[in-house]
Formats: C-alpha cells, sequence, structure tokens
C-alpha cells in the first residue's frame, strides 16, 4: 500500500510569460494596452470629426459620415464598429440637407464678426435683452451664434 501524496491537484495562482513572448509581459496586457490605445486613437477621431461635422456645411457633414463610416467598417469587430451608425446617419443627413449657397455663408460669417464686437458681460446682457423682445423665430440665428461663441471662449 502506497501513501496518496498530499497535493494532488495543484492550482496555478500566477503563471509565467509565454515562452515565445520576447517583451516577457504576459499577453493580456499587451493586448489591453493595444485595445486601450485603440479606443483613445478611436475617440480622438470621433471628436475631431465631431468638431469637423459642427460646421454648417453639407461637404463637411458628408466627409465626416464617409470617414466614420470607413473607421466602423475596417474596425467593426472591435470597438470602433460602434462609430459606423453615426457615419451612416451623417452620410442620410448629407442627402437630405440643403446646401448652403456661398452667399449665406457670406452673411453669416459677417454676422459672426459684427456680433464677436459685443464682448463684455454687459454689452451681451444688453443685446440678449433686446432680442428678448423679438419672437425666438426672428432671432434664432443670432442666439445660435451667441451661443457658439460663449462655448468657444
Amino acid at each position: 500500500m502506497r501513501l496518496s501524496p498530499h497535493r494532488r491537484n495543484l492550482v496555478v495562482w500566477s503563471s509565467s510569460a509565454d515562452p515565445d513572448d520576447r517583451s516577457g509581459a504576459p499577453r493580456f496586457t499587451r493586448s489591453r494596452r493595444i485595445r486601450r490605445r485603440m479606443r483613445l486613437c478611436v475617440l480622438l477621431a470621433v471628436v475631431g470629426v465631431i468638431r469637423l461635422a459642427r460646421t454648417a456645411w453639407t461637404h463637411w457633414i458628408l466627409l465626416a459620415g464617409v470617414v466614420l463610416t470607413v473607421v466602423g467598417v475596417v474596425l467593426r469587430s472591435g470597438p470602433g464598429g460602434v462609430v459606423l451608425l453615426p457615419g451612416m446617419l451623417l452620410l442620410v443627413v448629407a442627402l437630405f440637407a440643403p446646401p448652403a449657397p456661398k452667399a449665406d455663408r457670406m452673411r453669416r460669417c459677417e454676422l459672426e464678426r459684427e456680433l464677436a464686437a459685443y464682448s463684455t458681460p454687459r454689452e451681451r446682457r444688453d443685446l440678449e435683452a433686446i432680442l428678448d423682445r423679438y419672437p425666438d423665430g426672428a432671432t434664432r440665428e443670432l442666439r445660435d451664434i451667441l451661443a457658439r461663441q460663449v462655448l468657444s471662449r
């Protein structure tokens, strides 16, 4: 009769690195680092494309839609696949949005420059008090420009 060994089923709590791995780091940390960098790159790309899409011109919205759709198709199995749907939505918006004529863009740029002259808080309050006298439909564009100027500061 033979004595049974005391430790029959050992559990390995921490395994060593893969012998094929040259860096010595376990694979799961390297893949986690790569995934984190990919998420960061996709996030920065999305933020850049959103800033690009904020402009009112249709061709920029179309470009943003194409970029997001391509990124979503290329990275569809990873975290980048999340941008596929917003890219397609931007393509649809660009398809149905009427193009802004050059005269409208020039008028809006001139209006933005004129409204930038109201830079102090007191001047802003006076201008907003004047705008409050009129209906929102008539002052929508002015309020939009003023809100964007406040956000950009």
